[in-house]
């Protein structure tokens, strides 16, 4: 499986996975991003080890690690739990596993599935963790202990057989001291809060046998203390983060700015004099755009896609039926008073009635911003293929429909980064280029008309750098405008399918300013425009996972081209099945 396919199987395990910890918790804001459990925009602080298979585990692990989620959002109140909590360190690492062993316990018995899934899991943890170099320590020995004697004293389920011998004296050492704590955790798993106190209590013994390891270590070998050190930190990265520490990343790059944080998130353009809104086809010759065009029209011939059938799902998807007159004539319904006469002159008469007439109308507009960067080159041929044709379905389904992209004008800054050099490079300028904002078809344009348009995102020399915060914005704002629209007409939906392959990305503003400036901002206008209200906003991923950026997305893999199933997986995410 390659790497986007595999990004593509594990967004759709996500997805049922979350629609299961909502059918079992009843909370319908809930749902998994980049393999972490969030309520709406805010990630949900569970850490056991347990919760996070790696990528590459079976549906069932990651059925299992649902499950327990679910269970901690059902049976464990989060404000008690951070009242007991210790602060950091080991100590905390052992009472989020506690905790989550705890409620996993009370697993009821009326869910036979998900006993099994949640045993499951935590034996494919338990065997995945005796193969790891963690097992070959005396700290990674003792937690891994811990959590087997645990979990058998609560659920009276057996350890791992293969490990049975090898804990047997690592469990005794664990006992010393603590044996009245170990035996209150079963008798008092029912109960929170009088759970917590013995849970902290171990925590803190467990804390301490920890500390006693590295100095005894420490004692005889210095690199044995830095082992045992480096041990607790690599198990304890792993619970934090929930997925091995050297695994690759399937999502984006994301992160916060130092510089935007330290200017109260007031996000900076050192100048707009060079900043420019164009019609695609106004830079592409004329002779150029029809060679174009006649390229794109070859590759849609040949890929077999079925516009009309396109349009009618888009159009199930996003019409209501809207009255649209009488149809007189029917035996029941409305009376017609213009039929009354019939009556008279013809007693037995009884098509006197009126029934309302029904037309599917799509009240909608949709907005798909395509992001013109370096790196999408690439895939310019699927992008100007999928554009056009979405484009053309959408307006055969009474839709209306406006594509638009964002670049800049130069490479390196351009003008305005020469101005700023100019200037002595002020510290912290912010947005540092000349944005350019592409309109290759407008709403108010039918698609007939912008064909010779649309084919210019063809064109190479199009795609330089890209400042995806301030396009998303200027593309919410279209959205926003009153359009001329036929009279009885309205817009009750507005979308915006944002296309990207990666995080925002201008050389000049990072060297400026910091590395994640850009991507930063995109996330607070993100935040911003979703607050607002009025516009949904949704992120289709060349390849890659946008969901650092945006709530619902979907990333599609341009290895396989563009067919049927790629706007099935956009209709689908348009109708809110796919929450990221």
């Amino acid at each position: 499986m390659t790497e986007r396919a595999a990004t593509r199987h594990q967004q759709r395990v996500e997805e049922l996975c979350g629609g299961a910890v909502r059918a079992l918790t009843g909370q319908g804001d809930l749902h998994f991003r980049a393999r972490r459990l969030y309520r709406g925009k805010r990630l949900l602080p569970i850490a056991a080890p347990h919760l996070y298979p790696a990528a590459d585990a079976g549906f069932s692990s990651f059925r299992g690690a649902a499950d327990g989620l679910a269970l901690r959002l059902l049976h464990a109140d989060a404000g008690l739990h951070q009242r007991f909590a210790p602060p950091a360190g080991a100590a905390r690492v052992v009472f989020e596993l506690l905790e989550q062993q705890r409620v996993e316990s009370l697993v009821a018995d009326t869910w036979p599935g998900a006993r099994h899934n949640l045993r499951q899991r935590f034996e494919a943890w338990s065997v995945a963790f005796a193969a790891s170099d963690l097992m070959e320590t005396s700290s990674g020995l003792l937690l891994y202990t811990l959590a087997q004697t645990v979990r058998t004293r609560l659920t009276g389920e057996p350890v791992l057989q293969a490990t049975e011998d090898a804990i047997e004296t690592t469990r005794g050492v664990l006992m010393q001291g603590a044996g009245q704590h170990f035996a209150a955790l079963k008798r008092e798993r029912h109960d929170q809060a009088a759970f917590a106190p013995h849970a902290l209590a171990l925590a803190l013994h467990v804390a301490q046998l920890l500390q006693a390891l590295r100095d005894e270590a420490g004692a005889g070998d210095e690199s044995a203390a830095q082992t045992e050190d480096a041990a607790l930190a690599l198990f304890t990265l792993r619970v934090d983060l929930g997925f091995e520490a050297d695994e690759a990343a399937t999502t984006v790059d994301a992160g916060k700015s130092r510089v935007l944080e330290e200017a109260g998130h007031r996000y900076r353009i050192y100048t707009q004099d060079f900043d420019e809104q164009r019609d695609a086809a106004d830079l592409v010759r004329l002779a150029e755009l029809h060679t174009l065009r006649e390229s794109l029209d070859t590759r849609i011939a040949r890929s077999g896609l079925n516009v009309a059938r396109l349009a009618r799902a888009l159009q199930a998807l996003l019409a209501r039926p809207r009255a649209d007159g009488w149809d007189s004539g029917q035996e029941e319904g409305h009376i017609d008073g213009r039929r009354l006469a019939q009556l008279v002159a013809s007693p037995a008469e009884r098509r006197l009635f009126r029934t309302p007439q029904l037309a599917l109308q799509a009240r909608c507009q949709l907005t798909l911003l395509i992001d013109c960067s370096g790196s999408m080159k690439q895939h310019m041929e699927s992008v100007s293929l999928l554009a056009d044709v979405l484009a053309r379905a959408l307006e055969q389904a009474g839709v209306v429909v406006e594509v638009l992209g964002y670049t800049t004008a130069a490479w390196n800054g351009g003008r305005a980064a020469k101005a700023w050099q100019r200037a002595g490079k002020p510290p912290a300028p912010g947005r540092l280029n000349e944005v350019r904002h592409l309109v290759f078809k407008s709403a108010a344009t039918p698609w007939r008309r912008a064909r010779l348009s649309l084919a210019a995102l063809q064109k190479a020399e199009l795609f330089r750098e890209g400042v995806d915060g301030e396009a998303v914005a200027w593309a919410c704002a279209r959205l926003r405008q009153d359009l001329d629209l036929e009279p009885g007409m309205s817009i009750e939906r507005r979308i915006l399918v944002v296309l990207s392959d990666g995080s925002p990305m201008d050389t000049a503003t990072n060297l400026a300013n910091d590395v994640h400036y850009l991507d930063h901002h995109l996330q607070q206008v993100v935040e911003e425009e979703e607050t607002r209200g009025g516009v949904e906003i949704l992120g289709l991923g060349m390849g890659l996972d946008l969901s650092p950026y945006y709530s619902r997305c979907q990333a599609l893999d341009p290895a396989a081209g563009i067919s049927h199933a790629t706007f099935s997986e956009l209709i689908e995410l348009i109708a809110g099945r796919r929450h990221r």
